[in-house]
């Protein structure tokens, strides 16, 4: 098992499921005419509290509900073997690391990262799963993206997808594969070739809230937000922006984009926070589009609910396509 892998560290799998705080989805892929098309999708809602994602805690609460919601989607999508699987964000503590050497044997780099991390770990590091890969290189050092969740909590989701008779091969983090399907929308037959643009990303779930950094394919920042804290969701990029402009050198951002749409109870919700961002960063901020990066084989119209749960599965789906913008 490969958590919390990058672009380019583990083969794109073939179908892929993400368990969240209110469904259950999946999608798999066609190739037609060298394009990828979105063959098949299943969603289940879980009623609120059978599954409540957190860091330390069990997240499963009503095993039975979430299993059939697993079932019932893996049937519809053909009862694969092995999936990818994407988890909440909020399961996991996503660090950015700079190191100005990296220590040439695996394991001592291994020992050197875990030393860095426990002490912002709330649990023993030992029992943790801790995972990294490269970020953008500088002049003094390399940075690594870390993610550091705990192990029984990881171990939580994959029984509940071997209980229903699928291995989960890769797991990976919901804003990270947001990330993926517009990295592989750019790297799309026709696409404009990607830039080295400073971008932002704000990725709002039913229990939190992401925000996340880029110079072009390189993740800078990487922030998770309850959905219970202080303060608005505006404020919070208000914040990053700043921080943005102050300690990152930032000069302006080529492009926002609001993801998220299905975890916002209300689209007047969704339409406010939008404004709001806005507002706050003088920007106009786009919708991300999984169809920018994979077409849809229904005929009929997408709704905005149904595109919102297709991103991140299209992004897991095309990881390899999305590796291909981030430099070896």
């Amino acid at each position: 098992m490969n958590l919390f892998t990058s672009l380019r560290d583990a083969p794109a799998p073939g179908v892929a499921v993400e368990i969240a705080a209110g469904r259950v989805s999946g999608a798999t892929l066609d190739w037609r005419g060298g394009q990828p098309v979105v063959a098949a999708h299943a969603v289940e809602l879980l009623p609120e509290g059978a599954l409540v994602p957190a860091l330390t805690a069990a997240n499963t609460h009503d095993r039975a509900t979430v299993t059939t919601a697993i079932n019932r989607v893996m049937e519809r999508l053909g009862r694969p073997r092995r999936i990818g699987l994407i988890v909440p964000d909020v399961v996991a503590k996503v660090s950015l690391l700079r190191f100005e050497k990296i220590p040439a044997r695996a394991p001592d780099l291994d020992q050197l990262v875990r030393w860095q991390v426990r002490k912002a770990a709330p649990f023993p590091i030992e029992d943790a799963q801790v995972s990294y890969v490269n970020g953008q290189r500088a002049p003094d050092g390399q940075e690594l993206i870390v993610s550091l969740a705990r192990r029984s909590v990881i171990e939580e989701y994959e029984q509940l997808c071997a209980e229903a008779g699928a291995y989960a091969g890769l797991v990976d983090l919901a804003t990270f594969n947001v990330i993926n399907a517009v990295l592989a929308a750019r790297g799309a037959p026709g696409a404009t070739a990607a830039g080295q643009e400073d971008w932002l990303l704000v990725n709002v779930a039913a229990d939190s809230a992401s925000i996340a950094l880029l110079r072009g394919p390189h993740l800078i920042f990487f922030r998770n937000r309850a959905a219970d804290t202080d303060g608005t969701l505006a404020d919070l990029v208000h914040q990053t922006a700043m921080y943005y402009e102050d300690r990152l050198q930032g000069a302006g951002f080529g492009r926002v984009l609001l993801a998220g749409g299905a975890g916002v109870r209300v689209a007047a919700d969704l339409d406010q926070v939008r404004r709001s961002l806005e507002e706050r960063l003088s920007t106009p901020v786009d919708a991300v589009d999984p169809r920018a990066a994979a077409k849809i084989a229904d005929r009929i119209a997408p709704s905005p609910a149904l595109l919102d749960m297709l991103t991140p599965l299209v992004g897991l789906l095309l990881r390899d396509r999305a590796g291909q913008m981030v430099p070896a």
